[in-house]
């Protein structure tokens, strides 16, 4: 049974010890060598991080995970995210676990109701409003400051340290960092977290480049 991000990397994350340790088993995803497309790129060795495999099936609930346990060490009255899909999901699933209110702010008719199914199975609370994604990033942190709520999209810096997990993992996996790192950006959040875990892993001496 995996034992989570928090339990594997708790002496390399921000946590204290009041900070519970939650799991649903993320993380410790594979990292699979490629068998075809490496050599129609002409690179000897190319892997893929199965990122798919955590448990709502995204990159996010690693760090989502950290970002909730620390708003539960710190008594949140909630969490609350903007989302057009992967994020709502997770920050419901782990709001569930640690027993705290989720609320979720989605541009209507920009989020297919598929990706909104597990963050209303999971009992949060889904608030669709008639703007775009930035617009509803802005009502969360309008909102998480007057209801003392935790914002737990990635300007959530607990969530960046909770995804740079990934990287850790890919250098214990090869024995170093890649020469290449290819991910689609968004936001860029989960890019600076890979770049955040191989910077530490260079100076722990488990990476050399």
């Amino acid at each position: 049974m995996k034992t989570g991000v928090i339990q594997k990397y708790r002496e390399r994350l921000p946590l204290t010890k009041a900070t519970p340790d939650l799991s649903l088993g993320e993380g410790d995803t594979p990292l699979v060598k490629s068998v075809h497309i490496g050599n129609m790129l002409g690179c000897a060795e190319l892997y893929f991080k199965l990122e798919g495999c955590n448990p709502t099936g995204s990159f996010k609930d690693r760090g989502m995970v950290v970002a909730v346990a620390k708003a539960a060490e710190n008594r949140t009255n909630g969490i609350i995210c903007a989302s057009t899909g992967n994020t709502s999901s997770s920050a419901a699933a782990y709001g569930a676990i640690a027993k705290i209110p989720t609320i979720v702010i989605v541009p209507e008719g920009k989020t297919s109701t598929s990706k909104l199914a597990q963050a209303n199975m999971y009992g949060a609370k889904v608030v669709m409003i008639d703007a775009g994604f930035d617009q509803a990033l802005e009502l969360c942190l309008e909102i998480s400051k007057t209801k003392s709520l935790t914002i737990v999209n990635s300007i959530n810096t607990d969530r960046l340290h909770g995804q740079k997990t990934a990287a850790f993992e890919v250098v214990e996996s090869l024995e170093d960092a890649p020469d290449i790192l290819s991910i689609p950006i968004g936001n860029g959040g989960n890019f600076s977290s890979y770049w955040l875990g191989f910077t530490e892993a260079r100076k722990a001496g488990l990476a050399s480049t």
